[in-house]
């Protein structure tokens, strides 16, 4: 083989080193990822001012203290929420002693129809997470706090039986109140209790 082309391999193999070094710096040591600003700081969750089903107002204080799955959905949906809610009550008690550090937070989707005692009804539910925290409050309220959370909803539909698309993952928040993982729809009651525990430790 000639020098000429040695020298071009050499030269190649030179550049790809580079290229893969900045592709790292950018996507790692930058922490930019999918939910991440270019600072690593998470861009899911913020300030929000709703009230819960015994009509109390609160806000994003409630998140601290504990591990907290956020769940955007309504009462009257017919499939995703309470599929996730049983999912989530079925991950709470399989965390065992660590379950008193868990938390479930379900914020309304649908102001409309949701009322703090409509959502009072709807936890009673006994196979849903013990102790959620049901939220809404007035439209405008809903969505800053769907916004915080980069959650996607919309009415479907006209009359009284109308639906609401909306995003259907539920959002893990540490005990400081920020961002730690999403929680996909489908995925099963054991490996929800898997990514509570991993993020607990």
């Amino acid at each position: 083989m000639s020098r000429r082309n040695l020298i071009l391999i050499a030269a190649c193999l030179v550049g790809l080193v580079l290229m893969g070094a900045l592709a790292w710096r950018a996507g790692v040591f930058d922490g930019q990822r999918a939910g991440s600003s270019a600072s690593g700081t998470a861009l899911v969750g913020g300030p929000f001012q709703l009230v819960d089903q015994n009509g109390k107002p609160v806000d994003e204080k409630i998140l601290k203290g504990k591990w907290t799955a956020v769940f955007f959905g309504f009462t009257y949906c017919p499939d995703v929420c309470p599929t996730t809610m049983q999912v989530l009550g079925a991950a709470q008690r399989d965390l065992g002693p660590k379950a008193d550090k868990f938390q479930v937070v379900f914020i309304s989707v649908d102001p409309e129809r949701d009322t703090p005692e409509q959502i009072k009804t709807y936890l009673s539910n006994e196979v849903f997470p013990k102790g959620t925290i049901g939220l809404t409050g007035t439209p405008e309220q809903v969505a800053a706090a769907a916004k915080a959370y980069r959650v996607y909803y919309k009415k479907n539909g006209e009359g009284s039986d109308y639906l609401v698309d909306h995003s259907t993952p539920a959002y893990l928040m540490n005990p400081k109140g920020q961002f730690d993982r999403v929680l996909p729809y489908g995925i099963s009651p054991e490996e929800t209790t898997r990514q509570i525990a991993d993020a607990m430790r």
